[in-house]
């Protein structure tokens, strides 16, 4: 018999060799239903895969993003299937989840070539073979085997897969007619798959290197249920009103030049406004918190990042070095700040009545990502980081990583973010080689962050593989308002920079000990929150943060000198806005502020300037009626205060 721990804690004794699937039926019928696979140590499975050994273990549904997973990789199985037998010959590369949905690399020979004209052809055989409700068998198979089933087919980048594959490490997975070199897992079957639906197709070099030959990826999204799909649809094309390019554009907030360069935003008026408002918001909190500002460099010497290791893990994803006159002296657009810290740390000597020391830079770096990769604020080449970090005692990390997650729920709650999920990202127990430092130091920092975020009530999910290569992390995923996922605030517990610095203080006992390094950046950098703050709220901004809060609106020129006396009164109130002294009608004044979203419109004539008053709209309510000037400025501070 076997001890089965359930997410509750709970202990459940099963024969060894049960599965997933007969765990689940015991717990309840509707739980083995809608069980897609199950996660056993960690590991994802199979529902029908034996389970031998004692064991965490949890059941994955549709609600977990593992499962959704799982049930993506296999529709990406039945996509496959479906283009073998409509496009005979087809040779198959990779066949990947992603975040939404999945896609499939494929090679579809000379003078072939598929269009979105496709698209119904083949989503209508992959609900043909669906409704065949088909198992995922797996197979373990010897690499000799394997080798000789993908010669049959003459397919290159399977037999190229298996290259770098172990003999006794090998699984195919076969569903229907098809057969695939695959690790998995996958859902029990085809029958779950009810609607499919082809998203795009694009190109995409084999193994991401341009050496090699571009192949057609078709992109993907199945779901259990076609409303499913239907709402998904209508996300989309409300994901595309949000889209911040084009409300950026829009909106006067920031563009970009082929001139300046790729992935190199140019801060307009309006956006500069709004950065710099985000950042006196986050100052403020820090100075509140104990940071002390600094300002670095944006270059540095490239033994600077050797001895961080930034060299060896981002010298490829870096700019060229920068060559000076002085043979072989290099410097490096800055890719992170954090060495720079360690040096600003070791200018003078620390005791340990000094520490925690907290420092705090909206430093902007430099990475050089693929042209193809580069997309509106959210992927860029420059970017500015909200960037501190806390140099502490081993018996501080713990209380330091608290007060951190305080500020980025400080912040989440100003910005109207409720709704998200805290990752813990541990590194990868299978393949250490990715980081660096002691298997003793990794162990103290993850259990730190586990029980802070316990401690903190967070909910929370654990990753494995995804901490950062010098220490594990805590990443805020938040969810925006038409639900999808992003990840922004995070914080990061290293033990390993200190001691690569050689950074120390001298301890109560007189020696000399290493401090721990926390990195924190609640935005993450400026450029990618803007974006997502943009299009989780579609351009309304929160009153606080907006660039203009109001915007005056004369009726005709006899009344100009008079919206301009409201701007100056509204201003002596710390409220932001402009006036519209264009010869247009009134009408048409209304529209191009609401097209702005501006949140507070102040139309003037006759009646308003001989009573000293306004009248109010708000964008996306209408007419709010006449009142006097202190009244309006005492409601919109009192929303203000409100906020945050």
């Amino acid at each position: 018999m076997l001890n089965i721990t359930l997410p509750d804690g709970s202990v459940r004794q099963v024969e060894s060799g049960s599965t997933g699937h007969a765990l689940a039926n015991s717990i309840s019928e509707g739980l083995a239903r809608n069980a897609l696979a199950v996660r056993v140590n960690g590991e994802v499975r199979d529902l029908h895969r034996p389970i031998t050994e004692d064991a965490t273990v949890e059941i994955l549904t549709w609600n977990d993003e593992a499962g959704k997973a799982t049930y993506w990789h296999s529709s990406a199985h039945l996509m496959a299937e479906a283009l073998e037998i409509l496009y005979p010959g087809v040779k198959l590369a990779i066949g990947p989840a992603v975040e939404n949905g999945f896609y499939y690399d494929v090679d579809l020979g000379e003078g072939r070539s598929i269009s979105s004209e496709d698209f119904p052809e083949i989503e209508k055989k992959m609900l043909e073979l669906a409704k065949q409700k088909s198992r995922y068998i797996r197979q373990e198979i010897s690499k000799a085997d394997a080798i000789a089933y993908f010669q049959e087919k003459q397919d290159p980048y399977k037999l190229e897969l298996l290259e770098n594959l172990e003999d006794g490490q090998i699984t195919f997975y076969t569903q229907g007619g098809f057969t695939d070199l695959c690790r998995g897992p996958h859902i029990p079957d085809t029958s779950t798959i009810k609607a499919a639906k082809l998203m795009n197709v694009a190109g995409a070099y084999w193994r991401g290197d341009e050496k090699n030959k571009q192949l057609t990826r078709l992109y993907g999204i199945t779901f259990q249920k076609a409303k499913d799909l239907a709402e998904y649809l209508e996300r989309l094309e409300e994901a595309k009103r949000r889209d911040h390019r084009k409300l950026g554009k829009e909106l006067k907030l920031f563009a970009f030049s082929e001139k300046v360069g790729a992935g190199l935003p140019l801060w307009l008026p309006k956006g500069t406004a709004l950065r710099e408002r985000l950042e006196q918001f986050l100052r403020k909190a820090q100075v509140k918190s104990g940071y002390q500002p600094v300002v670095t460099p944006h270059i540095g010497s490239k033994e600077l990042y050797v001895t961080s290791g930034h060299y060896e893990k981002y010298g490829a994803d870096s700019f060229q070095p920068i060559k000076t006159p002085n043979p072989g002296e290099e410097f490096f657009l800055k890719p992170m700040n954090c060495p720079h810290h360690c040096e600003i740390y070791k200018t003078e000597p620390r005791s340990y009545r000094d520490l925690p020391v907290r420092l705090a830079e909206f430093g902007t770096v430099y990475r050089y990502e693929q042209s193809g990769e580069l997309h509106g604020l959210t992927r860029v080449r420059g970017f500015t980081q909200d960037d501190a970090h806390i140099f502490c005692r081993p018996d501080q990390v713990k209380d330091e990583f608290k007060k951190v997650i305080d500020i980025v729920l400080y912040v989440l709650k100003a910005l109207d973010f409720p709704d998200f999920t805290a990752q813990i990202s541990l590194r990868d127990p299978n393949n250490k080689t990715k980081y660096i430092g002691s298997d003793e130091n990794w162990e103290r920092a993850e259990t730190a962050i586990q029980e802070a975020a316990a401690e903190k009530g967070l909910n929370t999910v654990t990753v494995l593989g995804e901490a950062a290569f010098y220490g594990p992390k805590l990443d805020f995923m938040v969810r925006d308002a038409i639900g999808r996922r992003w990840q922004l605030g995070t914080i990061q517990v290293d033990y390993n920079l200190p001691e690569r610095f050689d950074l120390e203080y001298v301890a109560s006992d007189n020696s000399r000990q290493r401090p721990v390094m926390i990195h924190r950046a609640p935005f993450g950098s400026l450029e990618r929150f803007v974006a997502v703050l943009i299009e989780h709220c579609g351009g309304n901004f929160p009153l606080w943060l907006t660039p203009e809060q109001f915007i005056v609106l004369p009726i005709s020129d006899k009344y100009i000198d008079y919206a301009h006396e409201v701007k100056a009164q509204l201003e002596q109130h710390e409220l932001r806005g402009t006036v519209d002294a264009r010869d247009e009608r009134i009408g048409r004044k209304i529209r191009d502020a609401e097209m702005s979203k501006i949140p507070y419109l102040l139309v003037v004539g006759e009646k308003e300037a001989q009573d000293n008053i306004i009248s109010v709209r708000k964008h996306g309510e209408g007419d709010l009626g006449s009142m006097p000037l202190d009244a309006f400025v005492q409601s919109v501070q009192s929303q203000i205060v409100e906020a945050y």
